[in-house]
């Protein structure tokens, strides 16, 4: 068994270190086998718990929550056949194909987000890739919600270099783009678009100068194993992403995951736990499927490590439990955003 004294002996290199004041990058990421990443995986609940807690207070505040408002600024009609995605064209789930917002209703949106105590904005849209003159309005948006002072992030699909250049000069602060799960589960869930396409967007939004925001799914029937392959290949990422965004599968009516056998509730809160250690720099974000977790659920998921959540009502297309219930929850851990 590994005690909590063994966690430097699993990791293959050293733990970036950071400056207290500037939480910046002094080195490359750590490089974690697909090995001690299980082995993290395998450690008694208290245990892996009580190390993920160490690296989080090592290297930020404990008590702080990052919060992020997600708008569907174009809904429905993308033509991949992601298992778990309602907006897919190939799935009868209801959901119908939206044109793009105005650029006035999102900017509107984003007020009321950043009224509402979101730090961070994210515009999402249903595409397997944006076109070059799709691009003009979501500069537009971003621009004017980085007016508002809020951070700003984007999810378009893949994106070449060109486009992730253009983003970046509209004053993009991140990109999200998932992983969504281990390479050797992907083809189950996704045939439409290659593991490797995900990781040239990402590349082409690194070398943009552009935050990375880069989780993945769980529950969507992966193994064990397959849940440490994907935080394998999150950490391994050269920088790790800044934002790594944990999903819980949330089960839409009409898309080939719906009746999937639900997830542990424990097995979703160690894999925050393993991302927090491995991955000790980034964001740790709790994403879709809170709406079905229990308050105790999400305050052990904060305890592993977690210090971001989406906030509001709804995250694109599925339900995001009310920003009401979220300050509350908050307050009564003693816990504040930031």
């Amino acid at each position: 068994m590994n005690s909590p004294a063994n966690l430097n002996a699993l990791q293959t290199a050293a733990t970036p270190t950071v400056t207290a004041s500037t939480n910046k990058r002094t080195e490359s990421c750590a490089a974690w086998s697909l090995e001690a990443v299980e082995a993290l995986f395998a450690l008694p609940f208290a245990d892996l718990l009580w190390q993920a807690q160490q690296v989080h207070r090592a290297h930020w505040n404990p008590l702080g929550v990052q919060l992020s408002t997600l708008l569907s600024v174009k809904t429905g009609g993308c033509p991949e056949d992601c298992a778990y995605c309602p907006q897919s064209v190939r799935y009868d789930t209801g959901v119908s194909n939206q044109a793009m917002l105005p650029v006035a209703e999102v900017l509107a949106a984003a007020q009321r987000a950043k009224e509402a105590g979101a730090s961070r904005f994210c515009m999402g849209a249903a595409w397997r890739s944006p076109k070059d003159r799709d691009l003009e309005p979501i500069a537009e948006m971003i621009q004017g919600v980085r007016a508002l002072g809020l951070e700003t992030c984007a999810t378009l699909g893949m994106l070449k270099p060109a486009q992730a250049e253009r983003l970046k000069d509209a004053g993009l602060d991140y990109y999200n783009h998932n992983l969504d799960s281990a390479p050797d589960f992907y083809g189950d869930i996704i045939q439409t678009r290659e593991y490797q396409d995900r990781l040239d967007t990402l590349q082409a939004v690194r070398a943009a100068g552009i935050n990375v925001c880069c989780g993945g799914i769980v529950g969507m029937g992966e193994t064990s194993q397959q849940r440490a392959g994907l935080i394998a290949q999150l950490a391994n990422l050269n920088p790790a992403p800044e934002s790594v965004p944990i999903n819980l599968l949330v089960q839409v009516k009409g898309t080939p995951l719906h009746g999937q056998d639900p997830l542990d509730p424990l097995d979703f809160v160690r894999t925050i736990a393993v991302a927090r250690i491995t991955m000790p720099l980034s964001r740790v974000r709790l994403s879709a499927g809170r709406e079905d977790m229990s308050d105790a659920v999400q305050a052990l998921c904060f305890l592993a490590g977690a210090n971001s959540i989406f906030y509001g009502e709804q995250l694109l297309t599925t339900p995001n439990p009310e920003a009401d219930r979220d300050r509350t929850l908050l307050q009564r851990l003693g816990m504040h955003a930031e």
